[in-house]
């Protein structure tokens, strides 16, 4: 038993984003001793030797740790038991451990990492795709074709790599604690040629394939059912095992993206999901439907 599971400190779920998930955990352990000791931002910085705002990111997990750092503010906090600092000290070491994508930093964003460490630390993703089918579910001959359009100047090097982080990425689908996946793809996801119409058929029977694990519920939205609760567009949502850490709402920007965990928030893209999820055939038609989509190419 670590010294985190010992002070019931969760431990994250998944090898891939543990480390994201540690950071989090232990920022918000942070912001709630703060918060006790009626200690502002601005005073915990000071003691630091840093600003308000990196106090605000430390608390959100958006940052590295520093084992000094953590010390004098546990130490500010009026934390003087060893042995709970010592945990929470632990968890330092293993939030700064570097995550498989972290070899992709060549060809992965920054605001990206922190997405693709907590897909990879998730229980159950629930996600809502307009433009093209998720990534989490792309054949490599469709993951080609969607890179290679959107970077037209890219060298052929670089979009290797970009295939191949996804094609990474796309493991935690069969890894051994593979989280649930509630997947709506609206049919123009699936209407936009990506490739040729060999590629495209090859998509649509990786989705028929991939619907059957028992890990992944996966219907389409038909234009025939007209309007419905997803107008605003693509989004993802994280849930994950771990008691301390909310869902999560992710949205992709074109050069960063939104991480939304307020209860209002989450709890407005809940409601959308379980409306399209109604309102979509159910995964068995949605079988059927992409059979039918397959014979028209």
């Amino acid at each position: 038993m670590s010294a985190g599971e010992s002070w019931g400190y969760p431990q994250a779920s998944g090898t891939g984003g543990g480390s994201v998930v540690r950071r989090i955990l232990l920022g918000s352990h942070l912001r709630r001793l703060r918060e006790a000791g009626g200690i502002t931002r601005e005073a915990a910085g000071y003691s630091i030797r840093a600003s308000e705002s990196k106090i605000s990111r430390m608390e959100l997990g958006r940052v590295s740790f520093k084992v000094r750092d953590v010390e004098d503010l546990l130490t500010l906090y009026g934390v003087a038991d060893e042995t709970e600092r010592e945990a929470l000290l632990s968890l330092v070491k293993e939030a700064n451990v570097a995550g498989w994508w972290h070899s992709y930093s060549d060809v992965l964003p920054g605001w990206f990492q922190t997405y693709v460490g907590l897909e990879g630390a998730a229980s159950l993703i629930r996600l809502y795709e307009v433009q093209f089918v998720h990534g989490l579910f792309q054949t490599e001959a469709y993951v080609h074709a969607v890179v290679s359009r959107g970077n037209a100047e890219v060298q052929p090097a670089e979009i290797e790599r970009r295939v191949a982080l996804r094609l990474e990425r796309q493991k935690v689908l069969v890894s051994e604690n593979a989280p649930d996946f509630h997947v709506v793809l609206d049919e123009a996801a699936l209407r936009r040629p990506y490739g040729s119409p060999e590629v495209m058929r090859g998509q649509l029977q990786h989705l028929i394939d991939v619907s059957e694990r028992p890990n992944v519920r996966l219907q389409v939205m038909p234009f025939s059912a007209g309007g419905h609760a997803g107008e605003s567009g693509s989004f993802t949502m994280l849930s994950f095992s771990e008691s301390d850490l909310s869902d999560v709402v992710y949205l992709e920007q074109l050069t960063s993206a939104l991480y939304l965990d307020k209860g209002e928030d989450v709890e407005q893209y809940e409601h959308v999901m379980r409306e399209l999820q109604r309102a979509a055939p159910s995964p068995a038609e949605t079988r059927d439907l992409l059979r039918d989509l397959q014979r028209l190419l």
